[in-house]
C-alpha cells in the first residue's frame, strides 16, 4: 500500500524550484514577476523562490528591466559556476576535453594528441585538467566527466570492453581513472554520445524512436527507443561492424580488434577505394566523398555505390526496428551530405518493406564531445536542482 510522503509542502518547493531554474536555463534571464506567471506561482511564492534559490548559490542578479512606475525589477539568471561538467572525445590520435558550467556554455576546451604514449590515464588526466585550468573552474566543483570512446561499454560496471582502435585501452581503467581524478567519471560508446547530441540539437530533435548510423574510420550504429538509449545485454548493440553482409569475407572466431565483414566494405578504407575506382583521389575518403559531390553526374556513380553498400546494413537494422528515422554521421556520413543520404533511403525502400527517412546529422562540430557534455549536464542539473531544499 502507497504511503503519503509527509514532506508534501518541501516536495511541492523542490518542484517549483526545479521548474524555475529550468525557465531560467532556456528562457532567462527572467524578473520575479515574470518566473511567477510563467511557473503560475503568486508574486509572494515566487519571490520566496529567488530568494530561496538565491541563498543557495544557484541563482544571481544579472541586471534590471526597465518598467512604467515604480523601480526598475531585478533580473536572475542561474548561476554559471554553481558546478561544472568535462566532456572528453577520446579518438585513435587525439584527445579533446571540454569544460561546461552548469548552463551548458564551454568555457575550456584542450586538445591533446594521443601517439606515442603508453599512458592512457596520464592523456586523459592532462586533458582534463588542462581544459579546467583553461576554464578558471575549480576542479572540486567539476561534478561529473563523461568520456567518449569507441567500442564497447559494459553497461554493467561502466568499464572499458574493448575498442578496436585503442588496443591501450582495457578493463579496470574507469576506475584508475577516478581514482586519479577523485570525481565521478562516466564511460560512453562515442556513437551513442553522437546520438545524444543528435536527439538535443539535430536532426533528430523531437524524434523518440530513431537510428544513428556513425560512418567513418569504423561503422556504428546509436538505437533511441522511447527516448532512451538501448545499449543492450552486453552493451554490444549497435557493433554493426560486425553485421554479416554480402560482398566481404565472413571470418569465423574474428578477433574483437579485426575489421568486421561489415566495416570492411562500407567504412573509410572501402569508401576510399570507391571513389579511386571512379577517378577521385583524395587525402581521406570524406574529402573524395566531397569531391564526387562537387563534380556533379560524373561523381554519381561513387554515391549510388556507397549508398548501395550502406543500405545493406541500415535495412537489416530497420527491418528488426523499424524506425521512422535513420541519421547519418560521422565524417563519411557528414560529407555525404543530402545526396548521399537520400540514396540510401531510396535503396532501403527497393529492398525491404519499410522506408524510414535517411537524413543527414544536423550536428556539425563535434557531436561526441557535445553528447558527453549533454550527459553529463543531464545528471548534474538533476543533482544541483534537486538539492534546492536540503
Amino acid at each position: 500500500m502507497a504511503v503519503s510522503q509527509p514532506g508534501t509542502p518541501r516536495l511541492l518547493r523542490a518542484l517549483n524550484d526545479r521548474a524555475a531554474l529550468e525557465l531560467l536555463l532556456t528562457r532567462g534571464p527572467l524578473t520575479r514577476s515574470q518566473l511567477g506567471e510563467m511557473t503560475g506561482l503568486s508574486k509572494v511564492t515566487a519571490s520566496q523562490l529567488v530568494e530561496r534559490l538565491e541563498e543557495r548559490g544557484l541563482v544571481q542578479r544579472v541586471g534590471e528591466q526597465a518598467g512604467g512606475r515604480g523601480p526598475n525589477a531585478q533580473l536572475y539568471s542561474v548561476r554559471p559556476a554553481s558546478a561544472y561538467v568535462v566532456g572528453v572525445d577520446v579518438g585513435p590520435d587525439h584527445v579533446v576535453a571540454a569544460c561546461a558550467d552548469i548552463t551548458g556554455t564551454i568555457i575550456g576546451r584542450v586538445e591533446h594528441s594521443t601517439h606515442d604514449t603508453d599512458d592512457p590515464v596520464g592523456v586523459v588526466h592532462n586533458a582534463v585538467l588542462d581544459a579546467v585550468k583553461q576554464a578558471e573552474a575549480p576542479m572540486g566543483d567539476v561534478r561529473r566527466i563523461v568520456l567518449g570512446t569507441p567500442g564497447l561499454v559494459d553497461p554493467g560496471t561502466g568499464d572499458i570492453v574493448f575498442a578496436w582502435n585503442l588496443p591501450r585501452w582495457h578493463r579496470g581503467l574507469a576506475a584508475a581513472l577516478r581514482d586519479d581524478l577523485h570525481t565521478k567519471i562516466i564511460f560512453e560508446n562515442d556513437v551513442n554520445l553522437a546520438a545524444v547530441a543528435e536527439a538535443h540539437t539535430g536532426a533528430a530533435k523531437g524524434i523518440d524512436d530513431f537510428l544513428l548510423i556513425w560512418v567513418g574510420g569504423g561503422l556504428g550504429l546509436a538505437v533511441v527507443l522511447n527516448g532512451r538509449l538501448h545499449r543492450g545485454f552486453s552493451g554490444a548493440a549497435g557493433e554493426i561492424g560486425y553485421l554479416p553482409v554480402p560482398g566481404a569475407e565472413i571470418t569465423r572466431e574474428v578477433s574483437r580488434r579485426g575489421k568486421g565483414a561489415f566495416q570492411q566494405i562500407a567504412a573509410a578504407d572501402a569508401a576510399r577505394a570507391v571513389a579511386r575506382e571512379h577517378g577521385f583521389r583524395a587525402g581521406t575518403a570524406a574529402e573524395a566523398v566531397r569531391n564526387a559531390i562537387a563534380a556533379g553526374t560524373k561523381g554519381g556513380p561513387v554515391l549510388d555505390e556507397l549508398a548501395r553498400r550502406l543500405a545493406l546494413g541500415v535495412a537489416s537494422c530497420c527491418l528488426v526496428l523499424d524506425p521512422p528515422l535513420v541519421v547519418l554521421s560521422g565524417e563519411i556520413g557528414a560529407a555525404g551530405g543530402t545526396p548521399l543520404a537520400e540514396r540510401v533511403q531510396h535503396e532501403v525502400a527497393a529492398i525491404t518493406p519499410v522506408s524510414p527517412k535517411v537524413v543527414v546529422t544536423g550536428v556539425e562540430e563535434e557531436p561526441v564531445l557535445r553528447g558527453a557534455l549533454l550527459t553529463a549536464l543531464d545528471t548534474v542539473r538533476d543533482e544541483v536542482f534537486g538539492s534546492t531544499t536540503d
